[in-house]
């Protein structure tokens, strides 16, 4: 299996690729991409700052160079700290993507697993993602467990 590694500036518009290949998977949503455009230069920034509070994992496309396979992003937050978690540093992860010709081949998976190094070593105790019904069961086998969703979204 291709190494995962840190996504780098120069991978902004594989990542952009993969993420709309996630974004059509789950969601009933325009797919128009007019919008990479507008989101490249604060990815490209956003690769480039190592010391960052957001990252992305990938593997490239062992069939296609230049491509990316796989792909895994997050980012820490802070929240105020509670017990058990008195630091607040909390990791989402979004945007796991595998492209359609390189799955099963454990991509996602080994992405995650460098993920949650990256979090762990951040001080991120705690870990939520939205999983669609297809991938839940790698998150499960990862020790993600199901929460109740008391989650409300207002668009601006």
């Amino acid at each position: 299996m291709s190494a995962v590694r840190r996504a780098v500036p120069e991978d902004a518009e594989e990542v952009l690729r993969l993420r709309q290949v996630m974004i059509d998977a789950m969601f009933a949503t325009d797919p128009t991409v007019d919008w990479h455009g507008e989101s490249l230069p604060t990815l490209r920034r956003k690769l480039g700052e190592p010391a960052g509070d957001f990252v992305a994992f990938v593997v490239d496309h062992p069939e296609r160079p230049g491509a990316l396979a796989s792909l895994v992003a997050g980012t820490i937050d802070y929240r105020i700290g509670k017990a058990g978690d008195p630091r607040g540093r909390v990791g989402f992860v979004f945007s796991v993507a595998t492209d359609p010709d390189a799955r099963r081949r454990g991509y996602a998976r080994a992405c995650m697993t460098r993920l949650l190094e990256w979090f762990r070593e951040r001080d991120a105790r705690r870990v939520q993602l939205t999983a669609s019904a297809e991938a839940e069961p790698l998150y499960v086998s990862l020790g993600f467990r199901p929460k109740p969703d008391p989650l409300l979204e207002l668009t601006l």
